[in-house]
Parts: C-alpha cells; sequence; structure tokens
C-alpha cells in the first residue's frame, strides 16, 4: 500500500471509511493484514474501521481477531462473525450491515493486494495499464483470463476486471446495488459491476498489483468454477 494519502478519493473531516474482510483459514494472514491497514489509516489520518467477517473458520481465526481487537481496540476492530461459511458475496452484504463508514471498502484478507475522482465506484483491476498478477501458476492465469474473456464477451460491462475483489464504493451505492444482486460466490463480484453500469453509475478503475497469498491455500476449487459458470449464463440471460 502506498502511504499517499490521494491513493483514496478526495475527502473532508467527516469521511468515515469501512473495510470489510470476509475471512475463512486466514489466522495466518489476518494479522499482517489488519497490521498494514491501521498503519496506513493511522499514518493518513483517516477515520475508519475494520470490520472481520469470519465463517466459522476451523483453524482458530476468530480467535485471532479477538486478540487483535484487543490490541488496536473495538472502536477499530469490529467483529461480525457468522455461524458457518454461506458464501463472499453474503458475507459482504452481512459486513456492510454493520458499518457505519459513508465510504465502504471491500477486499480480502489474504493479502493479494498491494484514483482520485469523483466515481460511485472505484474497482482496482489487474487487466489494465501498470496492474499485473505475480506469483500465480499457468492453470490459475488461464482460469482468471478465461473467466473475465467470457464475461467481457456476453456481458460487455465496460470494466476491465470482473472479477477482482479490491473496490471502494459509495455507501448509497453499494446499498443499491447489493438490492439488485442475487448472486453469491465470486460471481457476486461481477454481478456488482454490471448491475452498476446497468444503472448508470460511473466507475472507475485504478491498476493494481495482485500477489498470490502469504500463507494458505487458494479456495478456488472445481465447485467455484462450476457456480461461476452458472451465474455467468444467468446474468447474460437476465442482463
Amino acid at each position: 500500500m502506498s502511504s499517499r494519502k490521494s491513493s483514496l478519493p478526495n475527502r473532508d473531516s467527516e469521511d468515515k471509511y469501512s473495510i470489510l474482510l470476509p475471512t475463512y483459514n486466514e489466522k495466518e494472514n489476518l494479522p499482517l493484514i489488519v497490521w498494514l491497514l491501521v498503519k496506513y489509516l493511522d499514518e493518513g489520518g483517516f477515520s475508519y474501521e475494520i470490520i472481520v467477517i469470519d465463517d466459522g473458520s476451523p483453524d482458530g481465526t476468530l480467535q485471532v481477531a479477538e486478540q487483535l481487537q484487543k490490541i488496536f481496540g473495538e472502536d477499530k476492530i469490529l467483529l461480525r462473525p457468522r455461524a458457518k461459511k454461506l458464501g463472499l458475496g453474503t458475507a459482504y452484504i452481512h459486513g456492510m450491515r454493520h458499518a457505519t463508514g459513508n465510504f465502504i471498502i471491500i477486499m480480502d484478507a489474504d493479502l493479494s493486494h498491494h484514483k482520485e475522482g469523483d466515481y460511485d465506484l472505484v474497482s482496482g483491476t489487474r487487466y489494465h495499464g501498470n496492474g499485473g498478477v505475480y506469483g500465480w501458476d499457468l492453470r490459475r492465469k488461464l482460469i482468471s483470463r478465461g473467466a473475465n474473456f467470457l464475461s467481457q464477451v456476453l456481458l460487455r460491462p465496460g470494466a476491465s476486471d470482473l472479477t477482482g475483489s479490491f473496490r471502494l464504493y459509495k455507501r448509497s451505492v453499494l446499498e443499491c446495488l447489493v438490492e439488485r444482486c442475487v448472486s453469491k460466490g465470486y460471481v457476486f463480484q461481477m454481478e456488482m459491476i454490471v448491475r452498476a453500469r446497468q444503472l448508470n453509475y460511473s466507475v472507475g478503475e485504478v491498476p493494481i498489483s495482485f500477489v498470490d497469498r502469504v500463507y494458505g491455500e487458494s479456495k478456488l476449487g472445481g465447485n467455484e468454477i462450476v457456480s461461476f459458470g452458472k451465474g455467468l449464463i444467468t446474468l447474460f440471460a437476465t442482463t
């Protein structure tokens, strides 16, 4: 993360940022990402809250989050766990309901993500400008590129990266979009961009460097790929 204040939209003293961190088996990554966020946001003088949405991680992620809350304070670290793994899309919706900021940032807790402008939504892109992907094997690159190519052909969303999960929303915009989105899991990210374009929201993109997770294994498996394909067909037929 850059230490420049300009990496977030122009703000006034009343702006508050809610960062949503869905977690599942991220006990090793969570302390580092939280520390980086707190360090950057405190140095920048931002008003913020970090909301951890843990889906019943069996590795003790929630217990680690509880310790982080004791270290950094309950005003900065909010814990909003769920009993079991219910999907990425619903995790963001759950976190949003507890957010108090007028800007909401969604991102992963696996340390994969290292614009100015008055946009309704700003999305990080790996596939435009100097954005890129580092540490992936050929299979993962083909899956990601293939998913984005099919999405571009079928949906014509006007955005270069539909499957990324590093985004900044105006709160009112996010609330409006989640009311209309029906997808769960990885398809949720894609549908959010498509619905935003349908509703004529302005979408900005900023290049990001996506680095493979520091600890643990990717949760992208066969079931997620099948679910993505079904979701893509559904969006093509209904949008």
